[in-house]
């Protein structure tokens, strides 16, 4: 069976081959109906946006003192800050805004090793919004409707890393109303609010640039993944990291010889992803990782294992058509899943992987780039306007509780 499985892999890889280097074939594909439109609209001119000056204390200092953050998958907090600030979207009278953003770095508190940890986080948020409601009429007028903030956390504004713990925190209180801008995603989530708009991680452009290698090279790997499969720091007993699914992964394909994967990272990385046919993209910690992103820019078909993810700018990529999804339940089965997609299929989800479009709606590049990542969050702001009537508040109307929440969070920050 394994002989057979790797035989057809082989052929497989071929017909990739064969097909995309082709005249006979398109080499990428337009993405069609509503999702296409979508991917290439224009938010200039539909939409105004104000950026709060905070004091510095709330982003370039904490930058300052640990540059590391400007390259975690977190960062896209500060690079939304920095596009903004010269996009033509920004109004300087706040009079006419349809948006306001508040730029607080809540990802930046990195430990040694660059792990950012949440926990100084709601005591950081819940001060810049004081100050703002303190020293601007904008807030208070709405409790914060028409604002949106970036919280690119595992479990976004809920603050924590493991899943149990954000549940048990829930969406800090003073964001209830606001819009949230958010890598985590998963449907009927605590830790997903509703309207939040939901993006890639961030992958660096720059270094992903710098590892292309020729489009003709052969896709020789069938499956590839590198990363933990249980997270023992985190995880001593091995079963609730990644829900099983990681460790199941290595249980049942660690000597089949259709998947390269483990725990190594390779400074062939991001080439090796270009040689493979299907990247898995399990979950870890939170549904997501930054595989996602890397998946898509290197042209490797994305195997999503995350029950119940909600994947970023839904609305304009058609992950169902660049993808494959398996349920957690179905990773013992992945080889079966994978080798009976016929090659036809596969064919069409590269060339649609291949269009450039796409690949720039995962990116952050600096400068900014037409239908970029930047550009679909400004889309999905757009499309949330006019504001309903349920925004403006009744004069001395209040809804949120300023009081509610962990004890801890209320200490000054």
């Amino acid at each position: 069976m394994r002989i057979w499985k790797l035989g057809f892999a082989v052929l497989l890889c071929a017909a990739f081959l064969l097909g995309i280097g082709s005249g006979e074939q398109a080499r990428t594909e337009r993405i069609s109906g509503s999702a296409g439109d979508v991917l290439d609209d224009d938010p200039v001119g539909r939409l105004k946006v104000f950026v709060y000056e905070l004091p510095s204390k709330y982003n370039k200092k904490i930058l300052q003192k640990d540059p590391r953050c400007l390259n975690h998958m977190f960062a896209a907090e500060i690079y939304m800050h920095r596009f903004l600030l010269s996009s033509p979207v920004r109004t300087l009278n706040p009079e006419e805004a349809d948006w306001f953003y508040t730029p607080v770095y809540t990802t930046c508190d990195l430990t040694p090793n660059g792990l950012p940890l949440p926990f100084k986080s709601p005591r950081m948020m819940r001060s810049a919004i004081q100050l703002i409601s303190s020293n601007w009429p904008y807030w208070n007028r709405t409790e914060g409707a028409d604002h949106f903030f970036v919280v690119p956390h595992d479990f976004g504004a809920c603050f924590h890393y493991q899943e149990e713990k954000a549940i048990e925190r829930g969406i800090l209180p003073l964001l209830q109303r606001a819009t949230l801008v958010q890598t985590f995603g998963q449907q009927n989530h605590v830790c997903l609010k509703e309207g939040s708009i939901t993006v890639p991680p961030y992958a660096p452009p720059q270094k992903m640039q710098t590892h292309l290698i020729p489009e003709k090279t052969p896709r020789s790997i069938f499956v590839y993944f590198r990363g933990l499969f249980y997270d023992v720091g985190n995880d001593p007993e091995g079963g609730y990291y990644a829900r099983g699914a990681r460790a199941a992964v290595w249980e049942n394909f660690k000597d089949n010889p259709l998947f390269d994967i483990s725990t190594e990272h390779p400074t062939t990385y991001y080439e090796d992803m270009q040689r493979a046919v299907f990247c898995l993209c399990p979950l870890g910690w939170a549904p997501w990782s930054p595989r996602l992103v890397e998946a898509v820019i290197f042209g490797c078909i994305p195997v999503i294992i995350a029950d119940d993810i909600v994947l970023p700018f839904a609305d304009a990529i058609p992950w169902e058509e660049i993808g494959v999804f398996v349920a957690e339940e179905d990773v013992p089965n992945l080889d079966t899943i994978l080798t009976s997609i016929p090659p036809e299929l596969i064919l069409r989800k590269q060339r649609l992987l291949a269009n450039p479009s796409m690949k720039q709606a995962m990116l952050f590049p600096q400068p900014a780039e037409a239908g970029d990542a930047f550009h679909q969050v400004l889309n999905g702001l757009a499309r949330k306007l006019p504001h309903g009537p349920g925004v403006y508040l009744k004069p001395g109307e209040k809804i949120l509780n300023w009081t509610a929440g962990p004890v801890g969070d209320l200490k000054p920050w």
